[in-house]
């Protein structure tokens, strides 16, 4: 017998069909609401992701054809790590989230380019601070 899950949100602000990336890939709801993001998967009622804004630290969204596409974004967590989704809608879902959560928190995922300049830049400097 199997309970439902009682929401943290008092009022739904959005709802969308959404894909969570954490573990086995799962498909779901995502809702937006008054008091934070929701995730709930379609085929088990507990598998359930709620993240209150408050304990939400960067929402990450990764843009692809020069920002055309939002094919996921991560939100990181103060305490409980990240959490990766796609959304049915994500732009909308993101202006959802962005009501709730500072715009000054809400940043774009770095290009394959800038990642591999990075690595190049650490690898460089390690060698540099290295002793012989």
């Amino acid at each position: 017998m199997s309970e439902m899950v009682e929401s943290i949100n008092a009022k739904v602000e959005y709802v969308t069909d959404g894909t969570s990336f954490m573990g086995p890939v799962s498909y779901g709801k995502i809702m937006i609401g008054d008091r934070g993001f929701e995730f709930y998967d379609d085929r088990d009622v507990r598998n359930f992701i709620q993240i209150p804004w408050d304990e939400i630290d960067l929402v990450i969204a990764s843009l692809v054809f020069g920002g055309h596409w939002i094919p996921r974004f991560k939100i990181r967590t103060r305490h409980n790590g990240e959490f990766i989704f796609a959304a049915k809608n994500t732009k909308a879902t993101l202006r959802a989230v962005r009501k709730h959560v500072d715009p000054q928190h809400m940043v774009r995922a770095l290009t394959f380019t800038q990642k591999l300049k990075r690595g190049w830049q650490g690898m460089r400097n390690s060698r540099k601070h290295s002793t012989k």
